[in-house]
């Protein structure tokens, strides 16, 4: 019982650590609303998909905001430096006063010279 009470407190978050930015695109996702006399009524939500590079792995993440107004921080631009906590299957953020959660859909392996030369990481 006591080991019971003790497992979770000895959960400790992963360090933050520096990572640069690769590549940041906002994108669009087509769903349906509803069908009038078949034909559907469709709506594009907006997502961002950013790659951050971590020595010589890139990892892609996925951003959808809560309204389609809503963007990322100004300051997030290919070449500039973030500090990063990965996780699973997730990627914080460090922003201001906030962290971003990321989900990872993608991890690539990056040549050591070029961070454009990307290949998927083996499993």
């Amino acid at each position: 019982m006591v080991l019971a009470i003790l497992v979770p407190s000895l959960a400790v978050e992963k360090p933050y650590q520096t990572g640069r930015i690769v590549k940041v695109e906002q994108k669009t996702r087509t769903r349906v609303l509803y069908y009038l006399v078949n034909t559907p009524v469709t709506k594009d939500d907006p997502y961002y998909e950013v790659s951050i590079r971590f020595g010589n792995q890139i990892c892609v993440g996925e951003y959808t905001p809560r309204h389609a107004a809503d963007a990322l921080p100004a300051e997030w631009k290919s070449g500039g430096e973030v500090q990063v906590r990965l996780e699973k299957h997730h990627m914080f953020v460090k922003g201001r006063g906030v962290d971003w959660d990321l989900v990872i859909v993608k991890r690539l392996q990056a040549a050591a010279s070029n961070a454009t030369d990307q290949t998927p990481l083996q499993k």
